[in-house]
């Protein structure tokens, strides 16, 4: 299976991305190809609302949104990581969602997989994992499970955790 995997973590090797590694992992060792983008590494504009890509299909604007959104559409299986900042997903990640605005039609039929991190419980992190499990089924996706990196706010926190053993099972049994 193809399996693209969208990174909002503005930091390098900070828990999320820890997390999407060890998802990666498990998935490449099941026989599954892998990309992890890392949306920090790229230049995606907030959306305009022009709507011009209503009319055209693409967005007016020319950054690296147009490649991040074909390769989304040529992925199996979607995996979505971001820490909570302020009790919701990153800005990184909330712009990349607006501009998923040219393609949303086509964009469904995947199985996704979440994971959320922070300093807080599970509770505490529930609306980032809710606020990404309600775009991406509203758009005719199937979220197949969370992964909860709680509890961890400093580089590496993660390390250790039940999360990571999470992630790297979850990631190898994709295609089960």
């Amino acid at each position: 299976m193809n399996i693209v995997i969208i990174n909002g973590s503005p930091r390098t090797k900070g828990n999320s991305d820890l997390l999407c590694d060890e998802f990666i992992r498990g998935a490449k060792e099941n026989g599954n190809t892998t990309e992890k983008i890392s949306l920090r590494e790229y230049t995606v504009s907030p959306c305009k609302a022009c709507y011009a890509c209503f009319k055209t299909g693409k967005c007016v604007q020319k950054d690296d949104m147009a490649g991040i959104l074909n390769k989304i559409k040529n992925a199996d299986v979607l995996v979505l990581a971001s820490p909570t900042y302020f009790m919701t997903m990153t800005g990184q990640m909330k712009v990349f969602i607006d501009r998923l605005l040219p393609e949303w039609q086509g964009l469904g039929g995947k199985d996704v997989y979440i994971i959320v991190t922070g300093h807080d419980r599970k509770e505490g992190l529930k609306r980032t994992a809710d606020d990404l499990s309600d775009i991406f089924g509203y758009l005719g996706n199937t979220v197949k499970s969370i992964i909860w990196g709680e509890g961890v706010w400093q580089k590496g926190e993660v390390i250790g955790t039940k999360a990571m053993d999470e992630a790297y099972h979850t990631g190898k049994n994709i295609g089960r």
